[in-house]
C-alpha cells in the first residue's frame, strides 16, 4: 500500500468528506504579524503526573505558554490573542482577529466556533487598553449579520446539527440576542430579544439530555473542546443564574468524563467521534491542553484547542477539586468505569423527539438520523424545509432528490433505508455502553457491542494505551482514503462486536459484500495499529504479538493470519489480517501483577485459545475462561458479562443509575451534588 495508493478518494468533493480534523479550517490574517510577536515555536513538555497541585498556578503556566507561542492559523488559533488582550500583554495580532471576523462573515463551516471567541472578545475584553475600536466596530457587526439558525435566509454549508455545533450556535445566538435585544439582526429581521428567547429553549433541552442521556459525541478528544467553550460562555456571560448553573454542571460532567477516562492525562478512551492523528497520539487531542490546565497532566500541544484558553479566561468557572482527585488517581490498582450514553431512536418519543416536525428533526440529527429507516423522512423534510440540497454536507442526496420525493410520497425512503440500514445509518451515534479499566501501567477502553456489523463513521471502538503513542487498535477500513468514512484509520467499514472483561477486550469482525451506497471500496481486511518504535519491546510467540512499554505489557492475537505492513508511512506500525470475518483478542498486563515480561508471554503463548468460525474461548492467564461469539451472551468463568443498560455513571467514585434527577460523585476528600431539575450544584471541600 503505497502512499499514493492511500490517498485515493471516493470522489466526494465537498467539505464534509474532505475533512481529516479541525485543523483543516483555515483562518487568513488580513495583517501581518506585529513586531515583537512571537514567530519561533516554545514546546512545552508532557507531564504525567500533576506538575502543579494549585489551578492558579497551572493557569499562570498556561498564560505564560500563550504569551510566549503564536496561535496556530487554524480556526482556533486566534483565541490566544485573547489571552494577550486580557492580560494586556502585547503585541496582539490583530490580523488573526480581523481575520476571523472575516471567516464568520463568509459564514463557512466551523464559523460557530470562531463566533464563541468572538461573542466573548466582546463581552470581557472590550475595555482592554490593546483593544483597538475598529475590530470592535466589526465584531458588532458580524454578530448583527451571521446566520444563527438555518431556518434563516440565505444558502450556506455550516453544520448547525451536531451535539457540538447544535450548543455553539443556540448560545451564540442566546448571547448576541442579550447583548443587542432591541436591535434588529439583519439576516433574520429579527430582534435581539426574540432571538435570544427562542435559543433558549434550545439550550435547555440541550442540557437536560446531556445530564440524563450523556454526550452523543461520547468520549470525544476532538469535540468535547467545542462543547466547552459554549458552554463556559454560558456560564460567564448569561444574565439568567439557573442557565449558568446548569451550564457549569454541564460542564462538570464533560471534565467527569474525561476524568474517569484518562491515563496520566491523556484521553486516550473509545470515543463517539475523534481523528486519525488524536487516535494515534494523545499528545495531539484537542483536549490534551485543557487536561493540563486543569489536571496538570498532558501537554500544552497549540494545535487543536481553544477551550483552555476560555477556562483560563472564565470568571465564573472553577473546577471542583473532586474532578482533580479523579484524574490524579492514577496510584489506585484498578479503576473500573462503566457509563452509559446517548439513546436509541425508538425511544425518540420518550425524549421529546416523537413528533415529526422541525425541531424533532433537528434533535435527532443530532444523533447521526441522516438516513436510519426511524429518521430518514425528517432528514427529507430538513432537506425540503432548510434548502439544505445545496448545502455540501447534503450533496450526494441532490441527484436523488426527485426519487426521494417520490419515495417519500409512496412510503418507500423507509423501506431503502430499512434495507441498507447497516450502511446508510453509519453516521448514528445512538446508546452506547462504555467500559473503561485503568491500572498505574496501562488503560483499556471499549464500547461494548455497540451497533456490531453496521458501517461506521467517525466511530472509535476500542483502544489499549500504555504511553501518548504506545497504544493500539483495531479497524475494518472504510476505505484507502483520511477521512471518515472512507478512512483508512478514522473510517469505519463495518464495525466489530468488541467485548471487554478488566484487562481483556475481544474484537469480532464480521464484513459483508452487501453492496454499500456509502463506501467506495470494500477493504477485504482488518487492521491494527501497533506501533513497534514506541514501545520498548516487541516480541512474537505462537501466533500473539507482545510489547512493553515501562511496567506495562500488551499482547495481540490474530484469529487470521497477520503480518506487519513494511511499505510506506505505515511501515512497522501496522498489522494486516485478510479477511472480512476476524476475531482479535487484546491482553493488558503489568509487572505488579503478571511479572517479568517474560513471564506475562510465556503464560499467554501458552494460553488455551479455541475459535470455530466466529465463536471461541480464551482461557485468560489474568482473567479466566472468556467465553465469546457473534451472537449470544458473553461469559467470564460461566457468568454472563453485562455488556449493555449500564448506568448513567458506575465506578470508585459514585453510582448513578441512567436517566438521573442528580448526580454524586465522591472522592476520599472532596464531593459534587448536583440536581439538574432544581438547579443545585454544591461542592464540599
Amino acid at each position: 500500500m503505497s502512499n499514493e495508493t492511500k490517498t485515493e478518494t471516493s470522489g466526494f468533493d465537498h467539505e464534509f468528506f474532505r475533512t481529516t480534523g479541525v485543523q483543516d479550517f483555515k483562518v487568513s490574517e488580513t495583517l501581518p504579524p506585529p513586531e515583537g510577536y512571537p514567530r519561533e515555536a516554545n514546546p512545552d513538555t508532557y507531564s504525567r503526573q500533576p506538575f502543579a497541585e494549585s489551578y492558579e498556578e497551572r493557569r499562570r503556566a498556561f498564560i505564560i505558554f500563550c504569551l510566549s507561542n503564536s496561535g496556530t492559523g487554524t480556526v482556533k488559533g486566534f483565541f490566544y490573542e485573547l489571552i494577550r488582550l486580557a492580560e494586556e500583554a502585547g503585541p496582539v495580532h490583530y490580523g488573526k482577529l480581523f481575520g476571523a471576523i472575516e471567516y464568520i462573515n463568509e459564514r463557512r463551516d466551523c464559523a460557530d466556533f470562531v463566533l464563541s471567541g468572538i461573542i466573548r472578545m466582546a463581552k470581557q475584553l472590550a475595555c482592554s487598553t490593546l483593544m483597538d475600536p475598529e475590530l470592535l466596530t466589526a465584531a458588532k457587526r458580524c454578530i448583527l449579520d451571521f446566520k444563527y439558525w438555518p431556518d434563516e435566509p440565505g444558502i450556506d454549508s455550516m453544520c448547525y446539527w451536531t451535539e457540538n455545533h447544535h450548543i455553539l450556535f443556540s448560545v451564540n445566538e442566546y448571547l448576541a440576542g442579550k447583548m443587542f435585544p432591541e436591535e434588529v439582526f439583519t439576516n433574520s429581521e429579527m430582534k435581539g430579544l426574540e432571538k435570544s428567547i427562542r435559543a433558549e429553549k434550545r439550550i435547555r433541552k440541550w442540557m437536560e439530555l446531556r445530564f440524563k442521556s450523556g454526550f452523543i459525541e461520547w468520549l470525544s478528544n476532538v469535540y468535547y473542546d467545542e462543547d466547552f467553550v459554549a458552554l463556559l460562555n454560558l456560564v460567564d456571560f448569561a444574565d439568567d443564574e439557573a442557565l449558568q448553573t446548569r451550564g457549569a454542571m454541564i460542564v462538570d460532567l464533560l471534565l467527569y468524563d474525561m476524568a474517569a477516562n484518562s491515563y496520566y492525562g491523556q484521553f486516550v478512551s473509545t470515543h463517539g467521534r475523534t481523528y486519525t492523528s488524536e487516535k494515534k497520539s494523545a499528545l495531539e487531542e484537542s483536549t490534551t491542553d485543557t487536561s493540563k490546565l486543569l489536571f496538570g497532566m498532558g501537554l500544552f500541544a497549540n494545535k487543536d484547542n481553544m477551550s483552555a484558553v476560555v477556562f483560563a479566561l472564565s470568571g465564573r468557572y472553577r473546577m471542583p477539586e473532586v474532578l482533580f482527585d479523579i484524574a490524579a488517581d492514577t496510584g489506585r490498582p484498578e479503576l473500573l468505569n462503566r457509563q452509559r450514553v446517548s439513546i436509541r431512536f425508538k425511544d425518540a418519543k420518550k425524549w421529546g423527539y416523537g413528533k415529526k416536525n422541525l425541531t424533532s428533526a433537528m434533535g435527532l440529527l443530532s444523533f447521526g438520523g441522516y438516513s436510519h429507516p426511524r429518521t430518514i423522512n425528517r432528514m427529507v423534510l430538513l432537506l425540503d424545509k432548510y434548502g439544505w440540497w445545496k448545502n455540501k454536507f447534503f450533496l450526494e442526496f441532490l441527484p436523488f432528490k426527485k426519487v426521494i420525493g417520490l419515495g417519500k410520497y409512496l412510503g418507500l425512503t423507509n423501506l431503502f433505508a430499512l434495507l441498507f440500514r447497516k450502511d446508510l445509518s453509519r453516521n448514528a451515534m445512538t446508546e452506547g455502553n462504555l467500559y473503561t479499566y485503568r491500572t498505574p501501567d496501562y488503560m483499556l477502553s471499549t464500547a461494548q457491542d455497540y451497533r456490531k456489523g453496521y458501517g461506521g463513521d467517525q466511530h472509535h471502538i476500542w483502544q489499549a494505551s500504555l504511553a501518548p503513542r504506545a497504544v493500539c487498535f483495531t479497524t475494518h477500513p472504510g476505505g484507502l482514503g483520511s477521512t471518515a468514512p472512507n478512512g483508512y484509520w478514522h473510517g469505519n467499514g463495518y464495525m466489530p462486536r468488541a467485548l471487554q472483561y478488566k484487562s481483556v477486550s475481544i474484537i469480532i469482525y464480521k464484513g459483508t459484500t452487501f453492496p454499500s451506497v456509502i463506501m467506495g471500496k470494500l477493504m477485504r481486511f482488518t487492521h491494527a495499529w501497533l506501533p513497534r518504535n514506541e514501545f520498548d519491546e516487541i516480541r512474537e510467540e505462537n501466533e500473539w504479538v507482545f510489547a512493553r512499554k515501562g511496567k506495562g505489557y500488551l499482547a495481540l492475537y490474530s484469529s487470521n493470519p497477520c503480518h506487519w505492513q513494511e511499505e510506506g508511512d505505515e511501515a512497522g506500525k501496522e498489522l494486516i489480517a485478510p479477511g472480512l470475518k476476524n476475531i482479535w483478542i487484546c491482553e493488558m498486563g503489568r509487572e505488579e501483577k503478571d511479572g517479568s515480561f517474560e513471564n506475562f508471554i510465556k503464560q499467554i503463548s501458552e494460553a488455551e485459545v479455541k475459535i470455530r468460525g466466529l465463536n471461541g474461548y480464551y482461557f485468560s492467564p489474568g482473567q479466566g475462561r472468556l467465553d465469546f461469539g457473534w451472537n449470544g451472551p458473553f461469559k467470564h468463568e460461566g457468568k454472563k458479562v453485562g455488556i449493555r443498560n449500564y448506568p448513567r455513571y458506575d465506578n470508585p467514585y459514585g453510582r448513578t443509575e441512567f436517566a438521573p434527577d442528580e448526580i454524586s460523585i465522591k472522592s476520599e476528600k472532596n464531593s459534587l451534588y448536583m440536581n439538574f431539575a432544581k438547579g443545585e450544584r454544591d461542592e464540599t471541600i
